[in-house]
């Protein structure tokens, strides 16, 4: 696959990385690793000639000054040369030591540019940089060298910024899995393909993650609404857009993303390869970034740009705030693979002769959306073929009545009792969050999952919570639909200090309880919300105690029993979990577990979240020895310069 692997160095820790990374795979592929540096002997020359002004007097005559010049060019470039040459024998020296073969290359002239220039030139299949030079500073996220190089190349391209080689678990296997980025886009289904051949390198779990955000559209209407004459307001009909939104279109998004999962796993399938999907709903780069946080991946791949992105775009925007923000390496894939496979869920279905007739009465426009209805509307209720009656009950879930007898879907004179009952129970996927309203499904329309994987959400568990919370009021919202907040929810949701932040929050909060029929909002909802664990899925037992589906604090992925609550420890402000409890035991007694501990409770005041996990633990830690290492170099410049 990589035949050629290319690495710039600078002698930095992250180019050393670099360096170490190419000699792996070189190995595991059977590679060349070309290693070159850039040096700017031209700038030097350039800078002295500013200079050259503030000579002493007996080098301002002109023999004298050429003299100096072509001293200073002798020197300059001889020294850069020889600095470059240390730098390549270092690589030369790691890959002689592994029994990779070695090139190495040395130019002159601006280093993004004639790097960026030998890559376009030279034909490598994998570029591997890292993303911090030695310019490198305390907040620096990434460099400008590697920013500006893999915007302007089309290689694929793997960004080094995790310094750590990894270690491996007790069955000998590197800890540490990749993780896909899948969106449907060619990009991103090579870069699954890449990361499926890295994984049975390297012997790592590969898995596929797609993100699908059903709270756009409600976040833009909300914010448009009250800015529009009252004309645009009847053009726009944002009432019906958003229940359509709500009926149709949300669902079919997940269905979508979920298909583009499907296709994953059937390419995974075929290099027999088993690949953990998941699907998040939620801002893409913003629930991607949470979730490698939280798992902690040695590598993440992405497609350089993504679905809605020209072939010309340099780098996503998505990809491009990944890139900055994920703490771990990252591989851009630019390369394209349309895979031969078809996931039309309609496969599955048989449609009989009259209701596909009456399917075809219904408007041009509206026949895709109508046909996707049905075919959620049957799959739910484990049918396979699709009949006439079927087509009339799926259809009144979202026609009114008079569109229904004007398509003839119904007579006047017929009464459409098979209208969905708003108020009615609402059942909740906890695979990928699809709600269910009416009946408890058989089968999820969106990702596949049994009955077995739906809970009932609990009306009655919400309205006794809801008294615990100070009692309930209404709020309306941009299309005049009144929804219940307690007293404490309303009190968190304005305590975010930022009022852009605030109202897309709530949009948030306001779009999940419409789309599952939750009666009140409480305050478990908006702090799920605001934690940003946005994949969590509210649900009450009946004994009032909050569940979720997600990162929970004993680790697990499942909603956890009132057992793992009890399993909690109360310190202060802040709820402990036991394992995060634990780890802070093993920071030596006295003042630097009493630091540490504070730095844990910063990371979890900043993350607004009042439960503190293993993860925040890990990672308050982390910034905790960061800091530690900072303060003992200051001390020891100090101790120097004295």
């Amino acid at each position: 696959m990589y035949k050629k692997i290319f690495v710039p160095v600078d002698n930095s820790e992250h180019s050393l990385s670099a360096v170490d990374m190419a000699v792996t795979l070189a190995g595991q592929f059977d590679s060349t690793v070309i290693a070159s540096h850039a040096y700017a002997a031209r700038m030097h020359d350039y800078r002295f000639k500013q200079m050259e002004y503030t000579l002493p007097e007996e080098y301002l005559i002109e023999e004298a000054m050429e003299k100096q010049r072509k001293i200073h060019d002798t020197l300059i470039t001889m020294g850069l040369e020889l600095i470059s040459d240390s730098y390549l024998v270092v690589a030369e020296e790691r890959c002689k030591a592994a029994g990779v073969p070695f090139e190495p290359k040395m130019y002159d002239g601006k280093n993004w540019k004639v790097i960026a220039q030998d890559i376009d030139e030279s034909g490598y299949d994998l570029v591997i940089m890292g993303a911090l030079g030695l310019g490198a500073v305390k907040d620096s996220t990434i460099g400008s060298v590697c920013e500006r190089v893999t915007r302007r190349v089309r290689t694929d391209t793997l960004v080094i910024k995790n310094l750590d080689p990894g270690t491996v678990n007790v069955d000998g296997k590197p800890e540490g899995n990749i993780v896909v980025g899948i969106d449907g886009s060619p990009e991103s289904f090579a870069g699954l393909r890449t990361a499926i051949e890295l994984g049975q390198k390297t012997g790592r779990q590969v898995e596929a993650v797609s993100v699908y955000d059903p709270y756009l559209h409600y976040a833009m209407f909300n914010s448009i609404v009250n800015v529009l004459t009252e004309k645009a307001s009847k053009v726009f009909r944002f009432k019906e857009q958003e229940q359509l939104h709500e009926e149709v279109i949300d669902t079919g998004l997940a269905k979508i993303y979920q298909s583009h999962l499907d296709i994953a796993r059937r390419i995974a399938d075929e290099a027999e390869v088993d690949l953990k999907i998941t699907l998040l709903d939620g801002k893409a780069f913003e629930k991607m970034l949470q979730y490698v946080r939280r798992e902690e991946p040695w590598l993440l791949v992405l497609g350089r740009i993504g679905v809605h992105s020209d072939e010309d775009m340099d780098i996503g925007s998505n990809t491009e705030n990944l890139l900055r923000q994920a703490p771990c390496n990252i591989l851009l894939s630019s390369q394209r693979y349309v895979p031969p496979v078809d996931v039309s869920a309609e496969e599955s279905m048989l449609w009989t002769e009259p209701a596909t007739l009456l399917l075809n009465t219904a408007p041009d426009f509206a026949r895709g959306i109508a046909r996707t209805t049905i075919h959620r509307w049957a799959m739910e209720r484990g049918h396979s073929v699709i009949t006439r009656k079927i087509v009339e009950q799926a259809m009144g879930n979202i026609l009114p009545r008079s569109s229904m007898i004007k398509m003839g879907i119904i007579a006047e004179d017929t009464a459409a009792k098979e209208i969905v009952n708003r108020d009615s129970v609402t059942w909740i996927c906890s695979q990928c969050g699809y709600s269910a309203r009416d009946f408890e499904p058989v089968r999820c329309a969106v990702c596949g999952s049994p009955a077995e994987a739906f809970q009932k959400l609990d009306k009655d568990a919400i309205a006794q919570l809801a008294k615990l919370e100070g009692g309930s009021q209404e709020q309306e919202t941009f299309d005049d639909v009144r929804l219940k907040w307690t007293k404490e929810a309303l009190k968190e949701i304005r305590s975010v200090p930022d009022g852009y932040q605030m109202r897309r929050a709530k949009a948030q909060i306001e779009k999940r309880a419409r789309v599952q029929r939750v009666p009140t909002i409480t305050l478990g909802m908006v702090r799920a919300v605001l934690t940003g664990n946005a994949e969590e899925l509210q649900n009450l037992t009946p004994g009032g105690h909050l569940k979720t589906v997600g990162e929970h604090a004993d680790g697990s992925r499942e909603a956890p029993t009132r057992k793992a609550a009890e399993d909690l420890i109360q310190d202060g402000e802040f709820l402990w979990a036991k394992n995060a409890r634990a780890r802070l035991s093993r920071v030596p007694e006295g003042f630097m577990r009493t630091r540490t501990k504070e730095r844990i409770e910063a990371v979890a005041r900043a993350s607004r979240t009042s439960l503190i996990t293993l993860a925040i633990t890990e990672e308050g830690i982390r910034d905790g020895i960061k800091l530690m290492e900072e303060m003992i170099q200051e001390q020891a410049k100090a101790d120097s310069d004295n």
